[in-house]
């Protein structure tokens, strides 16, 4: 094996840099959001439970929230169902429904549960439906916009709109030294389980804790003006910014619903959201704990005035 020389000059220049940041984040709340995408491939997932042991032992409480699109697609591609995604969003029948609950309430809960144990991080896994953390009532029809941008009225089925958060089975976890690992599905207080879109599960999770950061962990670099272009990357962005991107249809598919969770959080309360690449080495840290981040932040037009005073140049390169 061919030793890799570390500079230690520069290793400890690094550690002085995060110290600020270090500061800054104990006790506060991170709530990130695992993309299927991230964990479907075991050396991202490792990764990324790498990274939030670090946080953990630093102080932060985290809350981990999950999807698992691409797993609950292929799942029901193996049950005969053909999964069917309007403008990022899943149509949830009956039977799909089913299969959501087993993959996100199940398998990926306790993957990401058992990652977690192996670095010695005590976790609890749950949904929305426990202790009503979620309350959630079943979407009407609606009129959304497709990727073509089409308007196009909708049925999503047993998808489920979110009428309240109840943040106290958090809290008492976070108070008491655990992660909470939190599956998207909620309920109504007829018993019925709603299968909910896990950005926006995380948007309102992190609003109703008053989080100081919201994390999307992705399969792609954060948000790009033309998506077959990573140099294209935008770092920094509020509301205003990302209009025009959202109307031309730069930003589409599950980059969408995205975007517009960190829009939703920026605007109520959230100071700072984020859209990186998961599956990047160590991206989590180095979007975290330096000045140039490697995705994309969005954050309020109020917080981004709080930048005006500077250069917006030098703003966005330090901006974390």
């Amino acid at each position: 094996m061919t030793a890799v020389s570390i500079d230690p000059m520069r290793s400890i220049a690094g550690l002085k840099g995060a110290l600020r940041y270090v500061r800054a984040y104990r006790d506060q709340v991170f709530v990130i959001k695992l993309g299927g995408e991230v964990l479907r491939q075991t050396a991202a997932l490792e990764s990324v439970v790498a990274q939030v042991a670090l946080l953990s032992s630093l102080g932060v409480k985290v809350v981990v929230v999950h999807g698992g699109g691409p797993q609950v697609s292929e799942l029901s591609q193996q049950l005969g169902l053909t999964p069917q995604i309007v403008a990022g969003r899943r149509v949830t029948c009956a039977q799909t429904l089913e299969v959501v609950k087993m993959v996100l309430g199940g398998q990926l809960n306790l993957s990401v549960l058992a990652a977690l144990r192996s670095h010695r991080v005590p976790a609890i896994g749950l949904s929305g439906v426990d202790g009503e953390l979620v309350t959630a009532h079943r979407r009407p029809k609606v009129t959304v916009v497709d990727d073509q941008g089409q308007p196009t009225e909708v049925d999503f089925g047993w998808v489920g709109d979110i009428d309240a958060v109840d943040p106290r089975p958090l809290q008492a976890l976070l108070a008491a030294g655990y992660v909470p690992v939190v599956a998207s599905l909620a309920g109504d207080n007829e018993g019925q389980v709603y299968n909910i879109n896990a950005d926006t599960l995380a948007e309102q999770l992190a609003v109703a804790l008053r989080a100081q950061k919201l994390i999307f962990l992705t399969s792609a670099p954060g948000v790009l003006r033309d998506r077959a272009d990573p140099a294209t990357l935008v770092a920094f962005a509020d509301p205003d910014d990302l209009a025009s991107l959202l109307q031309s249809g730069a930003i589409a598919g599950g980059m969408r619903p995205k975007v517009e969770a960190c829009i939703r959080a920026a605007t109520g309360g959230v100071e700072r959201t984020h859209i990186i690449d998961g599956r990047a080495a160590d991206a989590l840290l180095f979007e975290v704990f330096t000045g140039a981040g490697c995705g994309t932040m969005i954050v309020g037009r109020k917080q981004k005035a709080t930048y005006l005073g500077v250069d917006l140049a030098d703003a966005a390169s330090n901006r974390r």
